[in-house]
């Protein structure tokens, strides 16, 4: 397919195809195989010509297709606690067996973890590497008080890289591609800079993007930050955007009298049906901070502004810094509101709620409502609740929005 005529949905789902081929015929190719989280620095790898796997997007999936309930029975099976993070608890199952109908992961040569998404996410991925006798990596990287890591925080993380180049060149039985690595970079600069343009289509009003399907585009910028294809592909579609722009049309087939920020991780297993209850109530999403996270963009193509880029993301960072970055995306993309998934899982982000949405609101004064759920467990959301909050906070909007005067509907057909 020509990626210059082709529709992004459909060239997405070729990308992924692509992806997922590449990695489970990695070991037939001797190519060796590491497992790791959504926010390690995977240039490492791509320079090594090394196939990279993710836990994380194996339970988001299996979450999307109904097929995580054995795996969470199998984990408290074994003794694990049923508080745990349901990704942890699909993937501690899962490595019983590899034995999903859905999808499947190729067993790791190596495990590499890195602190800036989660403490238990480390915990996870440690259990994994003893259960499976594989080597594991851990790059730590400093809490974040302030707006960025300091000298000496960078030293510390350029350091581990060090390690990880020393523990990648014993696993692969050569030197280190340095040349490549430099390559490597200078693409993961390009898809940085393409993903937050692709991202930014959301800020106009009515909007050409809907931003429901962010938490699908964005699975390129977790899993391929160090590969051409993935600039490419949001490259591609910016394009689609700017054609959108110019026919007035918008992928949002509903009415957008409501631009709201979703914050937190999707409710994969309930999609639909959060989708369906939005547009009935013509809320479109625009705003969203976990969209945001993977635009891993550094100054320059060196080891030094990657450390910095990778110890600045916004899970390690302060309440206030959080709190900036939120009212920052909700002014941007004008929102008129914003909802707030309560997360069972995700501990790191649900018990910042409680500062987050005191600290927006005094800020913008802009109304929003909260729903429990969790990312990928099914048995801990309700429908009910979650229509009745929406339903809510759609009523709040309309009357601050009838409070000032403001318009009633933006429709793109």
């Amino acid at each position: 397919m020509d990626p210059c005529t082709t529709d992004t949905k459909t060239l997405l789902k070729q990308l992924t195809a692509q992806y997922y081929d590449d990695l489970n015929h990695a070991h037939e190719r001797g190519q060796k195989v590491v497992w790791t989280n959504g926010l390690f620095p995977q240039e490492f790898f791509e320079a090594m010509d090394i196939q990279v796997a993710y836990p994380e997007n194996l339970a988001a999936t299996l979450g999307a297709k109904k097929g995580v309930m054995p795996y969470l029975e199998k984990c408290e099976a074994l003794g694990y606690s049923s508080d745990l993070c349901s990704y942890t608890r699909i993937g501690l199952g899962y490595i019983e067996s590899f034995d999903s109908d859905i999808l499947n992961l190729p067993r790791p040569d190596m495990i590499c973890n890195c602190t800036n998404i989660c403490g238990l996410c480390v915990k996870w991925f440690e259990c994994t590497a003893k259960r499976l006798d594989v080597p594991y990596v851990l790059i730590d990287t400093p809490y974040q008080t302030e707006y960025g890591p300091t000298e000496n925080d960078v030293d510390y993380i350029v350091s581990q890289f060090q390690e990880l180049i020393r523990q990648l060149e014993l696993l692969c039985g050569r030197p280190f591609n340095y040349k490549k690595f430099r390559q490597v970079l200078a693409i993961s600069r390009r898809v940085a800079k393409s993903w937050k343009r692709a991202t930014d289509y959301v800020q106009h009003s009515p909007s050409p993007l809907d931003g429901f399907n962010l938490f699908n585009y964005m699975f390129l910028a977790v899993v391929a930050r160090g590969k051409s294809s993935t600039a490419d592909f949001y490259d591609r579609l910016s394009e689609e955007m700017e054609e959108y722009l110019r026919e007035h049309k918008s992928q949002f087939k509903g009415e957008q009298k409501h631009r709201i920020m979703w914050e937190g991780i999707a409710c994969w297993s309930h999609l639909a049906q959060n989708y369906k209850c939005l547009k009935a109530n013509d809320m479109i999403v625009v705003g969203g901070m976990y969209p945001v996270e993977w635009c891993v963009d550094y100054d320059q193509d060196d080891v030094r502004s990657l450390a910095r880029a990778y110890a600045a993301r916004p899970p390690i960072g302060s309440l206030t810094r959080q709190t900036d970055i939120r009212a920052q995306i909700m002014e941007e993309t004008r929102c008129d509101g914003a909802l707030y998934h309560v997360n069972r899982s995700c501990k790191i982000l649900t018990f910042l709620q409680a500062g987050l949405r005191r600290g927006i609101y005094e800020r913008n004064h802009k109304p929003f409502a909260t729903f429990d759920g969790d990312q990928t467990d099914p048995t801990t959301f309700s429908p009910a609740q979650f229509e009745t909050r929406v339903q809510a906070l759609r009523e709040n909007m309309e009357a601050a929005k009838a409070e000032r005067g403001g318009p009633e509907c933006l429709c793109l057909k």
